[in-house]
Parts: C-alpha cells; structure tokens; sequence
C-alpha cells in the first residue's frame, strides 16, 4: 500500500512534531509549521497525535493512492478533490484504489497537512521523522518530494470501498480546529506575545510603535522565518547581543529596525535582540499567515499565555476521544 506522487509542488514534506534535545549540537527541532493542525488531522484518522504526516504549501502535490486508505486533511484548505469531486475539510475519507487527490486553490492558511491511518514507513533522524531540508535528513529521503516518489503506508487495511470511490465519514472537527485566524470567517490577525530578554532596550517611541501598528510579512519569509516589513524600530544601545538560545516565535530586532519571527525550522542561536516571544497557542495562527498578511502584536502575561495552552491541548484530547470513539463505532458496523 503507498501513495505516489504524480505531480510534484512546491514544498511538501514529511513532518512531525520535531526533533529535541540536539540544540546544543546546532541542530534546531525543525517539525511541521502548524503543530497544532497536524495533530488534529492526524487525531481525525485515528493516529496519534504526533505521528508524521505530509506537509503542504500551494501548489500542492497531486498524489495517487494505489490501495484503500482511510485519510484526512487539516490546517490550510486548499479545495481538495478526489477525482475531481470536491471534498470537505476536516473529516476522515476513505479513499479506494487509484483515487486522485489535488488541490484547487488556496481558501485560508498557508500549510495544509495530509494523514494517512497508520503513516508512513519513514526512517527516523535523531528520533523524529521531520525533514531537515538543510542537512538533507530524515523525512523522504531528506527532501521535499518529487515526481513519481512513493510513500508506503505503515500498515496495509482493508476499507469498505470501491476501486475509484470514496466515502466522506460523517463528522468533522468543528471551527476551533481552523486556524484562528479564519474562525467564524472573522480576520482575527492579532499575535499575543510575552516580552523578550532585550526587550527593555527598545525606545519609548518603538515600544509604542510594536504594540501600536501592523507588520507585513514579507515575500522573503520561509520555514526559517518571517521577515516583516515595519515601521523601524530603534535601540536605547548599539551594544552587542551575545548570542543566545532563540526558538519558534522568538521576534528578533535586525540591525535595520526590521523585525523577524522565528519559525519551524529557525537557527538554534541568534545575536540579534530578542524583543518579544509569541505565546505557543498562537504558533498555529502564526503558522497560517502567508506573505502579504498583517500581524498585530498584542503584549499578554504569563498566566494567559498557559491557560490558552492548556485550553488548546484538552480541546486536542477531547477531539481524540470523541474521534477514537467514532471510528470504532463506524468500523464494527460494517
């Protein structure tokens, strides 16, 4: 059983939650973008959360399934289809034997992510299965993918489906499982940020500015980082920064005032004044913002950052029961 590749895009990876633990070698967690969507779409199909999946940007790969497979598509909707018929968003579809999945066009977000129940035979690199594009490991062969690549799935399955059909199970996530930035249709652009280590070295008048105006991400951003295009922002001190650990979300101050938000696969260490830190909740909203949108940083503390955390990993756990308990309800009656 696999899937294959029959037209390749842009940059769709295989990535997991990330690799830890080997900052101090130089090499940084990498891992998919949108931890959070990947984690619902794999809880949709029955996986663990943290199980590796595919990971994709517009234009997507079009991918061929040469057996049944239970599959599901989260984070960025990118109008998917499967044989040409439409197909919704964050439910669990069987797809049968030689059905074609592509995408259309993007709708929100800017990464969308593809499980298959029960993975992929994947090798692991330092523990994790997440692509490391610089060093040319783990993943698909260190990479992203290319035509006529195959991914064979973990474990073969026999679904009730026939060759060329699919069938759309009949529940889905519900909104707080989209990016917030596209909940309820409303453009909710806001980043809520705790205060960096160099924060205090800002000026009064910059101070005000970061918290006062919006940031453009610019077309130079990547998986590394989002550069923004700002009003500049400028420094009581030209004293250097010795350099230290920096992570995803970390907001770095560039010598030119221009500000930088670190992402997925960002540097282990930076020498760049780190001004501010956007809270882990809002990596995922973060994570769907493309070139071109705005960002509105909006200072919080330490206690709302937890408690939206611990709000978005019981949703997470309840989303698991509920979607376990569905699937073995819907298998045992076939």
């Amino acid at each position: 059983m696999s899937l294959k590749i029959i037209k390749a895009g842009i940059l769709d990876t295989i990535q997991d939650l990330g690799r830890y633990g080997h900052q101090h070698l130089g090499i940084n967690p990498a891992g998919a973008m949108d931890k959070y969507a990947m984690q619902v779409t794999n809880i949709l199909v029955g996986n663990k959360p943290g199980e590796a999946v595919i990971e994709m940007h517009f234009p997507a790969s079009v991918f061929i399934f040469t057996q049944p497979a239970l599959i599901a598509l989260g984070g960025a909707n990118f109008s998917a289809s499967i044989n040409g018929e439409p197909v919704p968003h964050l439910h669990a579809i069987i797809v049968g034997k030689n059905d074609v999945l592509q995408f259309h066009q993007p709708v929100n977000g800017a990464r969308a992510y593809l499980a298959v129940s029960g993975g992929f035979v994947i090798n692991q690199w330092m523990n994790s299965y997440s692509t490391h594009l610089k060093a040319k490991a783990g993943g698909f062969n260190g990479r992203t993918f290319q035509k006529d690549d195959e991914l064979l799935f973990r474990q073969s399955s026999s679904f009730p489906v026939k060759q060329n059909e699919f069938i759309i199970l009949p529940w889905q996530a519900d909104a707080r499982c989209l990016p917030d930035s596209q909940a309820g249709g409303k453009v909710q652009k806001e980043i809520f940020v705790l205060p960096g280590n160099e924060w205090d070295r800002l000026t009064t008048e910059s101070k005000e500015n970061f918290s006062m105006t919006s940031f453009v991400i610019t077309n130079q951003s990547d998986r590394m980082g989002y550069r923004l295009n700002n009003i500049p922002l400028h420094s009581l001190t030209n004293e250097e920064v010795i350099s230290s650990a920096v992570s995803f979300g970390t907001v770095q101050l560039l010598p030119d005032g221009r500000l930088i938000v670190l992402m997925a696969d960002h540097q282990t260490t930076g020498g760049y004044p780190r001004i501010a830190h956007v809270i882990a909740a809002h990596h995922s909203k973060l994570a769907q913002m493309r070139p071109g949108n705005k960002i509105y940083f909006s200072h919080t503390d330490q206690h709302t950052a937890e408690e939206l955390y611990i709000k978005q990993q019981q949703h997470l756990l309840q989303l698991q029961n509920a979607c376990t308990f569905r699937l073995q309800e819907y298998f045992k009656n076939k």
